[in-house]
């Protein structure tokens, strides 16, 4: 790499201070930092030890989502087989599904740099490494077949008016990621609804199904029977190899990105348990309540936990520092009502039927407030001054 930081130490002076290219510079240090750690060191006091920055931070939720990525790619293939009647090996599925997932990964990452680099250039900052995972979590939304304008217009959208209208990273209100796959399901339902896939190879358009979500019980038939008889048993759902979005289908590397974050102590185990608990403690409620047993209301805990989005969303949305809970009861109540609302949108309003995406953005509005609800208890106990 020694080449590499000659040739960018030599054109430094032209990218800093009064260079000729200084309005570049976000763009120059942007390069720099991703092939370097940041070098920087802090020269007064107080003096912090801590190996963590942002940019490794940001480094271990990609590497957390790469078991949901790969795996996301082989399904995209696999599904795609599926529609033209084939099935292809494990090889020839991830093929096929990598030319409808690194398109969308691309765009995401181009589009949104686009505007990222504008913003630091307008007001004279560094590029925030905190897009490496937004751009990555957003295209892990999408369903594999959506049009890459619509993909290009929903980062577009959550950049701006979900990050940058705020003052940028660190100050956004609502996660990003799901604020631009917001803007895309309501302004482009039909292609969000990811029920027409199109094969690889001769793009012969074929008809998958639903996804689980959409599923529903008739003629005195259970939502569980329902959801067997279209594949959709709780083994499948577990493991993965059904219709959905990109990153949603598999719980298990879901499970898998969980247990990594909360090693690494990158997310807050508080907030993925709390909402794993709400969700399960809802669906149990309200599945003991008679009648209703073609609806999402009859499917229980296993079926609400396991399919759609919900797993994906508690531990690599939710989890945002930024815009979840700051202070540890805040974190179980704001979790737990994440886990709470997705149960009741389900039910409740089957036309909006992955709960997750607008449970967590919701909670994302009223996070601050569970704070300050908590800060101000614990301040209340304080015993008063003499």
């Amino acid at each position: 790499m020694n080449p590499i930081r000659k040739l960018l130490d030599r054109i430094e002076p032209d990218f800093t201070g009064s260079g000729k290219y200084k309005k570049l510079e976000p763009l120059y240090d942007a390069t720099k930092t991703f092939f370097f750690l940041p070098s920087p060191i802090t020269r007064v006091m107080p003096f912090i030890r801590d190996s963590l920055d942002l940019k490794r931070y940001m480094s271990f939720v990609i590497l957390s989502l790469m078991p949901v990525l790969f795996f996301g790619i082989w399904n995209t293939g696999y599904q795609a087989g599926i529609a033209r009647g084939e099935y292809w090996g494990m090889g020839t599925c991830f093929f096929r599904g990598s030319l409808y997932v690194v398109p969308i990964i691309l765009v995401s990452y181009g589009v949104g740099f686009f505007w990222e680099i504008l913003f630091a250039a307008l007001r004279r900052h560094k590029i925030s490494e905190g897009f490496l995972v937004t751009g990555l979590l957003f295209p892990l939304t999408l369903p594999p077949t959506i049009p890459l304008w619509q993909a290009a217009l929903g980062i577009s959208f959550g950049v701006v008016l979900g990050k940058e209208v705020f003052g940028g990273t660190g100050r956004n209100i609502l996660n990003p990621a799901l604020t631009a796959r917001a803007f895309v399901f309501f302004s482009y339902p039909v292609s969000m609804s990811g029920e027409v896939w199109r094969a690889g190879g001769r793009m012969v358009d074929g008809i998958s199904g639903a996804t689980a979500l959409a599923v529903t019980g008739g003629s005195g038939e259970s939502i569980s029977t329902a959801l067997v008889q279209k594949g959709f048993s709780l083994s499948s759902l577990f493991f993965g190899q059904v219709p959905g979005s990109i990153g949603e289908t598999s719980a298990l590397c879901c499970l898998i990105g969980a247990l990594f974050l909360i090693i690494t102590r990158i997310a807050n185990y508080r907030i993925i348990l709390g909402g794993i608990a709400g969700l399960v403690v809802t669906s149990i409620l309200i599945y003991l309540i008679p009648g209703g047993s073609d609806t999402w209301a009859n499917a229980g805990p296993l079926y609400h936990l396991f399919a759609g989005g919900f797993l994906f969303g508690i531990v690599f949305m939710a989890t945002d520092p930024v815009s979840a809970a700051g202070t540890d009861p805040a974190r179980w109540i704001y979790g737990f009502l994440i886990g709470f609302l997705t149960v009741i949108i389900r039910v409740a309003n089957p036309a909006f039927a992955e709960g997750a995406m607008l449970s967590i953005l919701f909670m994302n509005v009223f996070a601050p407030l569970l704070d300050y609800l908590v800060i101000r208890y614990r301040t209340s106990k304080r015993i008063p001054n003499v």
